[in-house]
């Protein structure tokens, strides 16, 4: 099968074409990039000299296209593709939420808003009968992937009250490959700040979609809280949520019990794992697993559940490749069963 990638030259897109490049399914026959046009693939990054194509400024034709543009553009450059049938997989967040909610968040027009009812939010664990029917996919943003996966067990049983408070550390990777003084080396390094206190624009994909996992419970009031770490890839979410009395046994039985109650959740599940210690980035750092450690704060009675996943696999590329598995009807884990890369 022939797919191509429509912005090969930000961090998301050339990650696809690292996964891409081994898939034994697919041929990567067509990556795009009007900033490097005309150069090959391997002149722009080394390490992916062994695949020979050129960076075009157009897409050909393919019988599949991920696009890695950033929002607004993302949605003008794949709607011919949508309206002629080829399936899509679009990175961005222009897809992910309803027209006035992007509109709310974006502060920009959906650029094709009839085609939001055919989106499918692309978090496998949660949509998968949904991702393997549709053709255009909308893929999570890299936040709410660790904190929705984090929460969604705890949602599900009814455990928790809606009052939760999610606090997230990214790697640098996360804001893309454009200069900007925030991301600067010499502003970043040997520095941690909080961003986005006023809320971020991943916070209503957290929302809705913990809502959708116990939609006959109140709608969850999140607080989100990013904060930007000096390293290249991952995100730590540690999620806080008060236990609902009675919801869990009392004591030091709880935790017990919220962990059988977690693993019964994820069982089968390829790339969620209930780690049995809190997990470090450096765990999912090149691979496409979420790690998940809950726990309970006995004294306080409240939830305590940390994740960790690589931004730009589990929370990008490697969650859109699980995604057009499930399309294609390909074993879900073909291109992504490589270990972390450690130390």
């Amino acid at each position: 099968m022939k797919v191509g990638i429509i912005n090969v030259t930000g961090y998301i897109g050339v990650e696809l074409a690292r996964l891409l490049c081994r898939h034994p399914h697919v041929e990567l026959t067509c990556v795009t990039g009007r900033s490097a046009a005309g150069q090959k693939l391997g002149d722009v990054f080394p390490h992916l000299a062994s695949i020979d194509l050129t960076i075009q400024a157009e897409l050909d034709s393919v019988d599949l296209a991920f696009s890695a543009l950033p929002h607004k553009s993302s949605a003008e450059a794949v709607r011919p593709l949508v309206e002629a049938g080829v399936p899509v997989l679009d990175t961005s967040a222009d897809f992910r939420l309803s027209a006035p909610d992007y509109k709310a968040w974006y502060g920009l027009d959906h650029p094709c808003p009839q085609y939001l009812s055919q989106a499918v939010y692309g978090l496998t664990e949660l949509h998968r009968k949904e991702i393997a029917a549709s053709k255009l996919i909308a893929v999570p943003g890299c936040y709410p992937t660790s904190a929705i996966l984090a929460l969604a067990p705890a949602m599900h049983h009814g455990l928790i009250e809606p009052d939760i408070i999610v606090d997230s550390k990214s790697g640098v990777s996360g804001a893309g490959r454009t200069l900007d003084l925030g991301t600067h080396y010499s502003e970043v390094n040997e520095s941690v700040s909080a961003y986005s206190l006023e809320g971020h624009r991943h916070l209503p994909e957290i929302t809705r979609e913990l809502h959708k996992v116990r939609p006959s419970g109140p709608a969850p009031a999140v607080t989100f809280l990013p904060h930007l770490v000096p390293m290249t890839r991952g995100i730590l979410s540690s999620c806080y949520a008060k236990l609902k009395p009675n919801a869990l046994p009392s004591g030091k039985a709880a935790i017990a019990a919220l962990r059988e109650l977690y693993q019964d959740f994820y069982r089968g599940e390829p790339f969620v794992r209930v780690t049995a210690a809190p997990p470090q980035t450096k765990h999912t750092w090149g691979n496409n697993l979420c790690l998940i450690y809950p726990t309970v704060d006995v004294r306080a009675g409240r939830l305590v559940v940390v994740s960790c996943i690589d931004n730009l696999v589990k929370g990008g590329a490697g969650q859109a490749v699980q995604d057009m598995n499930l399309m294609c009807g390909f074993p879900e884990t073909t291109g992504l069963d490589a270990p972390a890369i450690f130390p």
